[in-house]
């Protein structure tokens, strides 16, 4: 018998996600230097952050999600966000941008889906630029932005600890 055709569906995220979502998140946060925070999140703690990324507006989130043939949705494979840059009146033009992908999702092209995704969804936004925070090293990151138009604009030196040891964080930036 053929193996079942699953293809990746991206859609704005909901909240039926947060489950899955917070998990593919707590994975980063206790395995890689990925993202700084250092305690895992339970849904609850993570439902502020899934509500501040409505379907529409600059502040984005989207899902990618395996379909089995009948198009039903299955496991989330990652998500990307887009979100405030700071919180003064003056950044409102500029977002901040990241990409979680199921440690089994990698070079499939879900990142590449996800980022088309999101930014096809900002097009119509009043929005300038967007920026994206790299810890380092994450070759497959830095390609994956680089390929959506980033250009490294400078790296923070050791600005975080975690697991003993400080890591930098490279920015890049990319004109919308």
């Amino acid at each position: 018998m053929p193996p079942e055709r699953r293809e990746v569906q991206v859609r704005p995220g909901v909240e039926s996600d947060l489950d899955a979502l917070t998990d593919l998140y707590n994975h980063y946060v206790r395995e890689t230097p990925i993202t700084f925070d250092t305690a895992v999140f339970t849904p609850e703690e993570r439902r502020p952050w899934l509500l501040s990324h409505p379907e529409d507006g600059p502040h984005r989130l989207m899902v990618a999600a395996e379909t089995g043939p009948e198009g039903n949705s299955q496991r989330i494979l990652g998500y990307a966000t887009s979100s405030a840059f700071r919180p003064k009146p003056a950044y409102e033009t500029s977002v901040e941008v990241t990409i979680y992908l199921a440690p089994d999702a990698g070079r499939r092209g879900v990142g590449t889906l996800l980022y088309k995704a999101l930014f096809d969804a900002l097009a119509d936004e009043d929005l300038h630029r967007a920026y994206a925070g790299i810890a380092q090293p994450n070759e497959a990151s830095t390609r994956l932005h680089e390929r959506f138009g980033f250009r490294h604009i400078g790296t923070y030196r050791e600005v975080g600890r975690k697991f003993g040891r400080y890591w930098d964080v490279a920015w890049y930036e990319k004109d919308l």
